[in-house]
């Protein structure tokens, strides 16, 4: 099916959970104007941990259901579902201006005289061949660490983004990369930017953090201008949030989210 894109549509948004809103948030700042159909399928949360078909088929199945509803442009604001759909998704509408999300490793590995750069990112992520190849390319210019971290994003999927929990969680994740270990974070999954106060906290000020929520949303810009569909009329956009959950909470804590100061 071919859809007729409208540069009064939406850009869609789709995350495994509530984690994308760190990106929804550098789009709606860079595209003040633009509206926003966020849709989180926190449900079947969390992605990082499923196996790669099941990730694709979950994905394209939102996807779809997204360009059902007029979006004119997808973000997949999810670097695990990125790694298992984005191609596919391309494959499958060509026309569609259609944006993935990566772990900022570039900035990262360019940030000093060949910094020591860790990348927390989920299992999946760690394990698929495009996080390799990523890695490969910058392991001459800096020392990467990948750390899987199972079970983080939870707690922004809870809410829980200041307790005493996480804080003990992380320290016991990042035990052997305190005291001057590092150089430099990447914040490899979408979710963990609303933990990045606590990370910072554990690792110390020296070090510093980096996500590719910025580098996606300027990138979603650039092509839906090649496109003809940004919008041009001076206005307020405004952002609609879906959730699998079906949960009132949940929504709750994506408008929260949004408009979180961290």
């Amino acid at each position: 099916m071919k859809y007729s894109l409208q540069s009064g549509g939406p850009i869609a948004v789709f995350d495994s959970g509530v984690g994308g809103i760190s990106v929804l948030r550098e789009l709606a700042r860079l595209m003040p104007g633009e509206d926003y159909l966020y849709y989180g399928d926190s449900k079947h949360a969390p992605y990082g941990v499923k196996d790669t078909e099941t990730v694709r088929t979950l994905t394209c199945g939102h996807a779809r259901w997204l360009f059902d509803q007029g979006a004119k442009g997808l973000v997949v604001a999810c670097n695990t579902a990125t790694s298992a759909a984005v191609r596919t998704l391309r494959e499958q509408y060509p026309y569609i201006p259609i944006v993935g999300i990566e772990p900022a490793v570039k900035p990262a590995a360019k940030s000093g005289e060949h910094p020591r750069v860790l990348v927390m990112a989920t299992p999946m992520t760690i394990r698929e061949e495009k996080f390799r190849r990523l890695v490969a390319l910058y392991e001459k210019e800096a020392d990467i660490f990948p750390l899987p971290c199972p079970g983080l994003m939870d707690f922004v999927e809870r809410g829980d983004l200041d307790g005493e929990d996480l804080h003990k969680y992380l320290t016991e994740l990042l035990y052997d990369y305190r005291d001057n270990a590092v150089d430099a974070v990447v914040l490899g999954c979408t979710h963990y930017p609303f933990a990045r106060r606590q990370i910072g906290s554990v690792l110390g000020s020296h070090v510093r953090i980096f996500d590719g929520g910025e580098g996606t949303a300027r990138e979603m810009q650039r092509r839906l201008a090649a496109a003809g569909l940004l919008r041009t009329e001076d206005r307020q956009g405004h952002v609609v949030f879906e959730n699998s959950d079906g949960n009132d909470d949940k929504l709750a804590l994506c408008r929260k989210l949004l408009m979180l100061d961290y």
